[in-house]
């Protein structure tokens, strides 16, 4: 019997043992396959018998005579990094939970908090080997984010880390949130708190009755902030989602960067990256359906342009949608419609901006511009 032919190169990406079960099984061969991030201490007969010439097993625990054989056969090795608080080779986006581990005692021991004081600590120093490992990383997951996101329309959901639980602001972004979500999109934010956990909180809503989060709103806004205790604000988070597990999915893409800020624990899916600039345009670049621009300070400025840029020189195809929410906000506090609308004049763009004062009418803005 043949083995099946080689798939293409999307399809070579190993991220599980059953993946690596699957593909020895169907092809006798690991040629010229990529493992990410599986631990294959138990698999050392396999690698012994299968072809992995021009094979790449990035951060895979294997046994010493299994890693001498592979690399005596063209494979190339790059083994875990011992110390690191992350894996610079993971094929999968983070999750809360993981993200969030060891929350009981304390933020500050969680992975989430000692990723940043790595990233701190040498971004100091200044270290070349830790720039590569937190560009690899980056890579890593911009790699699995563009596979969990193939086929789906995807509206970006932009706004201030200070809006605040409790308020009417916050839950108006979470009702967005859950009927974006109920209409078949996938809720992306910049994956903080604020107007962007109010966002995640709505898709996470979605699949539930409508009284789950107007009683979710009341459990949060019992810790409307996080600061001054990240670790409040955190547990209020993990609580709803114990009381109403299984919620639907959305995704949240935050950075070390900020590292003042944690990551908020409704979106599914958590594509945290060291590179805030990568983050940033990943972020718009992805948002296929649209970008919702909710009142914010320099951070949501800075977004509505770099989404600008390539909808006015039209890099990326077609210009996609940008809805600001708040005419004062936008007009007055921070005048930035203007500047949009002269920009937008007379290019194709124009017909894809639009300018609404109330969060329910996003939706509808939307649909009339395209997305």
């Amino acid at each position: 019997m043949q083995p099946t032919p080689l798939p293409a190169a999307h399809d070579r990406e190993i991220e599980s043992l059953a993946e690596f079960d699957k593909v020895v099984s169907e092809h006798g061969s690991l040629a010229r396959f990529r493992v990410q991030a599986v631990d294959l201490t138990d698999r050392t007969d396999a690698l012994l018998a299968v072809d992995t010439a021009g094979a790449v097993f990035l951060g895979c625990p294997m046994d010493p005579e299994a890693a001498a054989r592979v690399r005596a056969t063209g494979a190339l090795v790059f083994p875990p990094i011992p110390g690191l608080p992350f894996d610079p080779y993971r094929g999968l986006l983070y999750s809360p939970d993981e993200l969030f581990a060891s929350l009981d005692d304390g933020y500050e021991a969680t992975p989430d908090a000692r990723g940043y004081a790595w990233f701190q600590q040498t971004k100091a120093d200044g270290d070349v080997f830790a720039s590569m490992l937190r560009a690899i990383h980056d890579d890593s997951v911009s790699d699995a984010l563009d596979e969990l996101l193939v086929g789906t329309r995807v509206v970006g959901v932009m706004g201030g880390h200070a809006m605040a639980r409790g308020t009417e602001a916050y839950e108006g972004a979470a009702r967005l949130g859950r009927e974006l979500a109920r209409a078949g999109l996938t809720v992306a934010t910049g994956g903080g708190p604020g107007a962007m956990e109010a966002a995640n909180l709505g898709a996470y809503a979605a699949p539930f009755g409508d009284e789950m989060l107007t009683e979710a709103l009341l459990l949060l806004a019992e810790a409307p902030s996080f600061t001054p205790s990240i670790d409040d604000w955190a547990r209020a988070a993990f609580a709803v989602r114990e009381r109403w597990p299984d919620g639907g999915p959305s995704v949240g893409i935050p950075t070390w960067f900020y590292g003042h800020e944690p990551p908020n624990a409704f979106a599914a899916h958590i594509a945290k990256y060291f590179a805030n600039a990568t983050r940033e345009d990943g972020l718009l670049a992805r948002s296929n359906a649209g970008v919702v621009f909710l009142p914010g300070a320099a951070g949501t400025v800075q977004e509505i342009f770099d989404n600008a840029t390539p909808n006015y020189y039209e890099s990326r195809g077609e210009p996609t949608p940008m809805v600001l929410v708040n005419r004062a906000h936008w007009t007055e506090k921070h005048p930035t419609w203007p500047l949009l609308q002269s920009l937008a004049h007379e290019r194709s763009m124009a017909s894809r901006i639009s300018l609404v004062d109330r969060i329910e009418d996003v939706p509808e803005a939307l649909k009339r511009l395209g997305g």
